[in-house]
């Protein structure tokens, strides 16, 4: 199939590795011009050469930096001729108790995961409404749709962003200039971060049990997903979250 994005210009977040590595890669595969970010240079310059492997035709700038600062922002934005596509992407906070969070805890875990988004969004979507096209894809958990107790900071940070897009979505400036914005919402996926949590023996097949299909998802097929919510197929789908978790979530909505 078609996406009919090839040409267009996409940033995502925290592409170096991981589920925003695997977005990145879907998009250059269909022909987007891409500008990735991330902190590390080695492993972002590393991605990029890889991503330019994958498609000679686009173009691939890559920006070193936190994206919760305000100047990489900038810089992200700037390295763009225009955004059509924007993947929203954050690490996650540690996991913990409740009781052992300060403030300091809470403001950072806003700041990556609800408040960082929210920025890079208002510094595009009126661009695309102008354009008549745009798609912004955010990247948030499966503990929006079933909290995890242990990931607190996580729950609260990224619901407050999942219900702020629920409004956004869904006003007519956007929705009816062609801009959707949609949340996917990873379950247990292969990755360098679900890898560091089974440290102790019996750890990841515990958690294999938990999931119907027995194993957990790949970086490449979450990246297709996301390049179908980036896609002109994907036109008439805005505000919503998308579960990807092998099963795992046991309801019906």
């Amino acid at each position: 199939m078609d996406l009919g994005i090839a040409g267009r210009w996409a940033v995502v977040c925290a592409a170096s590795k991981g589920l925003g590595k695997g977005c990145a890669a879907a998009l250059a595969r269909e022909g987007v011009n891409l500008v990735i970010n991330a902190r590390g240079a080695d492993t972002l310059n590393e991605t990029a050469d890889e991503l330019r492997a994958l498609n000679a035709g686009i173009e691939v700038h890559g920006v070193v930096g936190d994206v919760t600062q305000a100047s990489v922002r900038q810089a992200l934005l700037a390295a763009a001729p225009q955004v059509d596509i924007l993947v929203n992407n954050a690490g996650g906070p540690p996991p913990g108790d409740f009781r052992d969070w300060k403030q300091d805890d809470w403001l950072a875990a806003l700041q990556a995961n609800m408040l960082t988004p929210i920025e890079l969004i208002r510094a595009t979507v009126d661009g695309m409404a102008e354009r008549g096209f745009g798609r912004v894809v955010n990247i948030t958990s499966g503990a929006v749709k079933a909290p995890i107790d242990v990931l607190g900071l996580s729950n609260g940070a990224r619901s407050g962003l999942t219900g702020f897009v629920a409004g956004v979505a869904r006003q007519p400036r956007l929705a009816g200039r062609n801009v959707t914005l949609n949340n996917l919402l990873p379950g247990p996926f292969d990755t360098d971060r679900l890898r560091k949590a089974f440290s102790a023996p019996g750890q990841r097949e515990k958690r294999l049990a938990t999931i119907p299909m027995g194993r957990f998802g790949d970086a490449d097929e979450f990246g297709a997903v996301c390049a179908f919510l980036c896609s002109v197929h994907a036109g008439y789908m805005t505000g919503q979250n998308v579960l990807l978790d092998g099963g795992a979530y046991p309801g019906t909505f």
